[in-house]
């Protein structure tokens, strides 16, 4: 089961995300004002399974509020949430370690979906922000995405591709899920072919 950290200024933003976390594996969702009340609880109560963090709260000082943050959560995934925060500040973030960036216009099932991939050690970033103007659906998915993709085209089932890329086999059906989704494909076997017609694996 999942514990989430939701560190964020603004009262409805915060419960707001918290409400879309609140999925059948989180077993707790903590909310905090400042990046001080969020080191504090992860030190007080344990280091948590994902600490979401508001790019712009109190206390934050840029990317410096990650690196504290990530030093109290002993080290496991910190994501930064942010409403107005640049590619720049993006692409700055995962650099310096960063488990994921989260725009806020993320919908609740993305979100949740997301959530899930960073606790799991995958690091998340919405293709669409990162990557503007792209009107083809293969820069939409992600590397990792495309290892998944190679398995299936291959023939592998899931557990064999979790194996291969030394994943969880849940987080490979969450891959399977999602680049499906981005390729339009209605199953597997169907992705494989849009995959071979695209020249993607």
């Amino acid at each position: 089961m999942m514990r989430i950290l939701v560190a964020d200024d603004h009262d409805l933003v915060r419960d707001t995300i918290a409400a879309y976390l609140d999925g059948a594996d989180v077993d707790e969702v903590r909310t905090v004002a400042t990046l001080q009340d969020a080191v504090a609880m992860a030190q007080d109560s344990g280091s948590f399974d994902l600490v979401l963090l508001d790019y712009n709260m109190p206390g934050m000082n840029g990317l410096e509020g990650l690196e504290r943050m990530r030093a109290a959560n002993s080290g496991r995934p910190v994501a930064i949430l942010s409403g107005s925060a640049t590619r720049d500040v993006a692409s700055a973030a995962l650099k310096a370690g960063a488990q994921g960036f989260i725009p806020k216009t993320l919908s609740a099932r993305s979100l949740l979906s997301a959530a899930r991939f960073m606790a799991a050690g995958e690091v998340y970033t919405p293709i669409d922000f990162m990557k503007p103007g792209r009107p083809d659906t293969e820069g939409a998915l992600t590397r990792r995405e495309q290892e998944v993709l190679r398995g299936i085209c291959e023939g592998k089932a899931n557990k064999e591709i979790a194996r291969d890329l030394e994943l969880q086999e849940v987080t490979v059906k969450l891959h399977v899920k999602t680049l499906s989704r981005k390729l339009e494909a209605r199953n597997r076997t169907h992705a494989a072919m849009i995959a071979r017609d695209r020249g993607l694996a």
